[in-house]
């Protein structure tokens, strides 16, 4: 028996980068470095842990749809150990929301054939969360998400999902969509020899035409949501200094008042 895992990545803008948005008020992407978004380094993680404990034949493939230096996070996770890579890129693309970034997760999904869908809790840079919600109802099938511990038995997928109250225990038939959180454990650090390794394993390149979809269902100016507005975040200022002659637990009990910290 053969198992076929789809793991979606994201390349996202570094978080302790100096951020811009474009004239269009997307993301500058060209004015920060890139990288693998953090949390989905855990679906990788849980992906090849899967791989790892399996009586089958496991394969893992990870899926990204982003700029031509997207291909930098999927050879992160083919560092990490994943099997081979596919990278969804088109010009149309750009300002794509997560309504439309899950139309094309599932054509892709489709496309590549599977029977667990791994993804992140959320991207870290638009922190919504919902694509694999949208990405489980667009494929019609079972979604088992915000999983700290996953595993694969007999064609189900089972889980644990803490809360703040209590703890579920969750599963599904295959095929499902699963997505875990930065609690189900440290993601690993690719190896030298997964580094070298990863240079020689398959990458493919699509575009829209390769998964049908019309221009007109994705980009910017289909997108459900846009940022209408952005601000520069105020310059910092210097602080109050407090000279402490006696009144030092006063004024600084006064100047916490006044910013209704107490």
């Amino acid at each position: 028996m053969s198992l076929r895992i789809v793991v979606t990545v994201k390349y996202v803008p570094d978080a302790t980068g100096d951020r811009h948005f474009a004239d269009d008020l997307t993301v500058d992407r060209d004015d920060v470095d890139g990288l693998l978004s953090e949390l989905d380094e855990y679906a990788v993680e849980q992906a090849l842990q899967i791989s790892e404990n399996s009586d089958d034949d496991v394969e893992v493939t990870v899926l990204t749809v982003g700029p031509e230096d997207a291909k930098d996070a999927l050879r992160k996770a083919l560092s990490m150990g994943a099997d081979k890579a596919i990278h969804v890129e088109d010009d149309d693309l750009h300002g794509t929301d997560a309504i439309g970034t899950s139309l094309v997760l599932a054509k892709a999904v489709e496309k590549a054939g599977y029977d667990l869908v791994v993804s992140g809790m959320a991207s870290t840079d638009g922190t919504m969360g919902v694509v694999p919600a949208l990405l489980a109802e667009r494929l019609g099938v079972p979604q088992v998400t915000l999983l700290s511990e996953v595993s694969v038995e007999g064609g189900t997928v089972k889980g644990r999902r803490d809360g703040d109250s209590a703890t579920e225990q969750l599963q599904a038939s295959l095929p499902a969509v699963v997505s875990v959180t930065d609690q189900s454990g440290e993601a690993r650090y690719p190896s030298f020899k997964g580094i070298m390794a990863a240079k020689k394993k398959p990458v493919e390149s699509w575009d829209l035409s390769d998964l049908d979809i019309d221009e007109d269902e994705v980009g910017l100016e289909n997108a459900y949501t846009v940022v209408e507005s952005a601000a520069e975040r105020p310059a910092r200022t210097a602080g109050t200094i407090v000279k402490d002659e006696g009144e030092g637990g006063k004024q600084l009990a006064e100047f916490l008042a006044g910013q209704k910290f107490i």
